[in-house]
């Protein structure tokens, strides 16, 4: 069974960056397609973030586009997710999701199967 967990979280100043990198285990994540998401207080859990199980396709919310880079190193099985010109309306709980899908890039709201626990992100003065 394919675990996954997060890190790289935590308090960042606006126009900052962090990476966020999900771990796998259990199983190789070549195999996977991987989803970012993030939910903040009092909002529905958004997709931020998808990446085929090549890398051969990526996709990225409007919000992000420009900011965020999502890329995988299957070697390592970990995806990551550079997060740049971060601003407070990005904060939230950021999950990886992962579905075992090869050729395919998901969309965004994709109803992955296996998902981390979440790391913090807050972005604030």
């Amino acid at each position: 069974q394919l675990q996954l967990v997060e890190s790289g979280g935590g308090l960042v100043q606006p126009g900052g960056s962090l990476r966020l990198s999900c771990a796998a285990s259990g199983d190789r994540l070549d195999s996977y397609a991987i989803g970012w998401f993030r939910q903040a207080p009092g909002k529905e859990r958004e997709g931020v973030a998808s990446i085929s199980s090549s890398a051969g396709g990526t996709n990225y919310r409007d919000s992000v586009k420009g900011r965020f880079t999502i890329s995988r190193d299957n070697a390592k099985n970990t995806a990551y997710l550079q997060m740049n010109s971060l601003n407070p309306e990005d904060t939230a709980v950021y999950y990886c999701a992962a579905h075992p899908i090869t050729g395919i890039l998901p969309p965004l709201q994709y109803s992955y199967a296996y998902w981390g626990q979440g790391t913090q992100v807050t972005v604030a003065s």
